[in-house]
């Protein structure tokens, strides 16, 4: 298929012209499903995992529709909420891509720096406004942020908002927007409080699902280590001194256990950084930037790392600690093997961690294969750690977390391409060119 494929959904004049720039030929499941209806106009819920092009999915249509549209003065037009800072950077990078050559204005709205400098863009006015709840509720608040003339209102990774507990903040931003808007509402998942999100902010909502989350991608070789509490950073150690290990990520339960590793890593001769809702911006900036220049081979994260951090060449994924949600497993493990390529997953468990492990398996349908001769029975089967409601996956805004597609933000939070239009060359969608590429939106040729 080539970039005809995407015609075919509806898309047209700019928005295609910028995915034959791009390189994109295919568009993902998500994508084929969602844009022509979004383009046609009707709410729309969409359930789909991270990594599989849902900004792709809203993003394309929405530049097309902004782009027919009149700008409405100094108001944005559009409103995207997301989670954490990550995918807040990773969007509005993302669309200025799409944007190419187009006069449309966005603003980055976040967490984790000054106030001053967004308050100040928004002033000279935007028309997309991409941001996480709690800065976006302040600058509302503050009388800075109107929301009046929003006539397309997206809602990313609905269900990690609620574990965030950004739901009081949402029902504030919604209660402030226009009654005659499009809204889109994007889960890797659809519990029960989610639904109940979508039947109150949405209007006959179309349903859209692709790739349940209980899969983990087939190309990712899993394993698993069973191990004593104490005896996971010699492990891992060990297991960093294999040069095979190109480029991990280590998933820590907590953010002091993420500190604590990183300590024991450096004490052992790796590089490693740390990235965690404790962390300032500029710092998650800079710990992004050496991870994905191969300053440091190792980033350690708390799961906000999970959805929103799109970085190629990831060939290793780590679960230091396992998750006590089976859902987060699998979107750890996804940050390897995409755009169609290979990866492994090891994961270590500890004899407190073996329900858990017993619930991942039952989640994937998956057996993880044991690479150690431990026996479980062996381990102490001490209570599992008790996470603290909000801990250890802290979201943007409000003194929580973001990052994206690779350059730093400004002191003020702002992207580069963001003091003037969409488009420009900073801040662009990357470059690199593939005969292979598939699905706008987000990673190495796929969407985030």
């Amino acid at each position: 298929m080539t970039s005809s494929a995407f015609a075919e959904l509806g898309l047209a004049g700019s928005p295609l012209a910028a995915l034959a720039k791009l390189g994109f030929e295919t568009p993902t499941p998500i994508q084929t499903k969602a844009i022509p209806l979004v383009l046609d106009g009707g709410d729309l819920i969409g359930i789909a995992q991270t990594g599989t092009g849902k900004t792709g999915a809203f993003g394309l249509p929405l530049i097309q529709a902004l782009a027919a549209g009149k700008p409405a003065g100094k108001a944005p037009r559009a409103l995207i909420l997301a989670p954490t800072r990550e995918l807040a950077v990773q969007i509005n990078d993302s669309l200025a891509g799409f944007a190419q050559g187009l006069p449309l204005r966005s603003a980055l709205i976040i967490g984790g720096v000054g106030r001053g400098g967004q308050a100040q863009r928004l002033r000279r006015g935007v028309d997309i406004v991409i941001g996480t709840p709690g800065r976006v509720v302040d600058l509302m608040q503050g009388g800075e942020l109107r929301l009046d003339s929003v006539t397309h209102f997206v809602l990313d990774e609905a269900d990690r908002m609620l574990d965030l507990g950004f739901i009081n903040d949402i029902r504030k931003v919604a209660g402030r927007l226009p009654a005659q808007r499009q809204s889109l509402l994007f889960s890797a998942t659809m519990p029960k409080a989610v639904e109940s999100l979508a039947n109150s902010l949405l209007r006959q909502p179309r349903r859209i699902e692709a790739t349940p989350v209980s899969s983990a991608p087939k190309k990712i070789e899993q394993r698993v280590y069973f191990v004593t509490t104490t005896g996971k950073r010699d492990l891992l150690t060990e297991l960093l001194g294999d040069r095979e290990i190109e480029r991990a990520i280590v998933f820590t339960r907590t953010k002091h256990g993420a500190d604590r590793v990183v300590k024991h890593l450096e004490q052992a001769g790796i590089e490693a950084d740390a990235i965690h809702g404790n962390k300032s911006q500029n710092a998650r900036q800079r710990a992004l930037g050496r991870f994905r220049d191969g300053d440091s081979r190792v980033l350690v994260a708390t799961d906000i790392a999970a959805r929103g951090i799109d970085v190629q060449g990831i060939t290793h994924v780590v679960n230091f600690d396992l998750p006590n949600e089976p859902e987060s497993y699998v979107h750890r493990i996804g940050r390897t093997a995409r755009a169609g390529a290979t990866g492994i997953a090891l994961s270590f468990c500890d004899g407190s961690e073996r329900g858990y492990l017993k619930d991942i398996e039952k989640l994937t349908g998956q057996r993880l294969t044991v690479a150690n001769d431990v026996d479980p029975a062996d381990l102490p089967a001490a209570p599992p750690p008790h996470r603290r409601q909000g801990q250890a996956q802290n979201g943007g805004g409000r003194g929580n977390p973001g990052g994206g597609q690779g350059r730093k933000a400004g002191a003020n939070g702002q992207k580069p391409f963001q003091g003037a239009k969409f488009g420009g060359k900073p801040g662009q969608a990357p470059r690199r060119k593939s005969r292979n590429r598939r699905g706008p939106g987000g990673g190495a040729r796929h969407a985030a």
